[in-house]
């Protein structure tokens, strides 16, 4: 274990385009992929990555705010930081001021999520193991410790919270099989909004091939019967067993999801994301009651604990896809775990990561929280960015063995 200070921190503005549909759905469309992303320097020439994604326009901001936030980090040494980072965590989002423009949302919230998730990079390598493996390695109050579980204390106080951890502990071994096997995938990049119905069919047939059986539909067409003919097209070529989820990005209005719901009910979608307004939590719990059993799916535009805490008490989400580069960062991806263990919901993450982090992330979740192993999302657009890409066989992510977070982008390094 190398004892690493922070020297230096700074911000990079990357960004990458994406070919004509690649990541288009119903309300996002000619986007390019971008990374707000922090670096943390040491003396050691060892660095932290840590990365959000935007959708380009704006990723200068959240790089501003990241500079403005995390000053107070240059000159820690890396375990101690780490070791009560719950409370730094939880005093950079108070910003006096900062505060103002979210509160634990938009820029700031982005921003803190980038930082936070450059420590956890720095200490991953500064003790020269992959994430996933540092997580395991922690004892409960040390994990516990790591958290900002402030405004949750009606629901999940620290003590609970060790508790859940260490109710799992004496299981780990029955789970810990995966880490050979693999965590499987399912593939979004079949199913984008824009793609016309023969490069759906060839991209799925390719997925197939690869090994995947299931897949991500983007729906929310104006034309509903588009939505209609495009997901039994895909049932039908990926047959009865695949597991086929739908993704309206918030398109529909509650009537409109009710209606389209009904009408997709036949082909069995896994879960529907995201069927209207994220922050609309009468309107899920509505739709939740109406559709059931097939659960609704919230995360990408969930922005925090809080509201991840309102949408689960209301019985709104059955399936949480909470993304540790839309929440404030590694941190709060495992307090918003913990949350949904307690409540009995599966973890199913978005990845703006492009699943780099949270191939990690699942691994830690399944075997110190018990969580399914259900499957990880795989969007494969930037791998050939990344210096150590995310390693997908037969349709499962290989576990890395890479020290770190698998947050490194080729190119992007502290100047020093």
């Amino acid at each position: 274990m190398t004892q690493l200070r922070i020297t230096s921190l700074e911000t990079r503005d990357v960004r990458f385009a994406l070919e004509q549909g690649a990541g288009s759905d119903a309300v996002h469309s000619g986007a390019e992929y971008a990374f707000a992303t922090t670096l943390l320097g040491s003396k050691e020439k060892v660095f932290g990555s840590g990365i959000v994604l935007t959708l380009g326009l704006g990723n200068q901001l959240v790089c501003e705010a990241i500079g403005w936030l995390g000053k107070e980090l240059i000159g820690r040494e890396i375990e101690e930081l780490m070791s009560d980072f719950g409370a730094t965590a939880q005093r950079l989002a108070q910003h006096p001021q900062l505060r103002w423009l979210g509160p634990h949302k938009g820029v700031v919230h982005l921003a803190l999520a980038s930082l936070t998730n450059a420590c956890f990079d720095l200490w991953a390598k500064s003790r020269g193991v992959p994430l996933w493996r540092l997580l395991l390695d922690l004892e409960a109050q040390k994990i516990v410790d790591l958290l900002d579980l402030s405004y949750l204390e009606d629901v999940l106080t620290k003590k609970e919270a060790a508790t859940l951890l260490r109710s799992h502990a004496d299981s780990r071994g029955e789970r810990e099989s995966i880490l050979g096997s693999g965590y499987a995938g399912y593939d979004t990049s079949v199913g984008w909004f824009q793609y016309e119905d023969e490069q759906v069919k060839d991209l799925a047939q390719q997925a197939i091939a690869k090994g995947f059986h299931a897949f991500k539909l983007k729906v929310g067409s104006p034309d509903g019967e588009r939505d209609v003919r495009r997901a039994f097209m895909l049932r039908e070529l990926a047959g009865g067993d695949a597991l086929i989820m739908l993704d309206a990005n918030q398109q529909w209005t509650l009537p409109r999801a009710l209606e389209m719901c009904e009408k997709l009910r036949k082909m069995a979608p896994f879960f529907v994301e995201e069927p209207t307004h994220p922050d609309d939590i009468r309107a899920h719990r509505t739709l939740a009651e109406a559709i059931q059993p097939i659960p609704i799916a919230l995360g990408e535009h969930v922005p925090n604990r809080i509201m991840f805490k309102n949408f689960i008490q209301a019985a709104a989400v059955q399936i949480v896809q909470v993304d540790c580069t839309r929440v404030a960062g590694i941190s709060e991806f495992i307090t918003i775990s913990l949350l949904a263990r307690k409540f009995g919901l599966r973890v199913i993450p978005h990845v703006g990561d492009m699943g780099q982090i949270h191939q990690h992330l699942v691994l830690f979740n399944h075997i110190a929280l018990g969580h399914e192993a259900t499957f990880l999302e795989c969007i494969p657009h930037l791998q050939p960015h990344f210096v150590s890409p995310a390693q997908i066989e037969n349709g499962r992510y290989v576990t890395s063995q890479e020290p770190g977070s698998s947050s490194d982008l080729k190119g992007v390094r502290p100047a020093g």
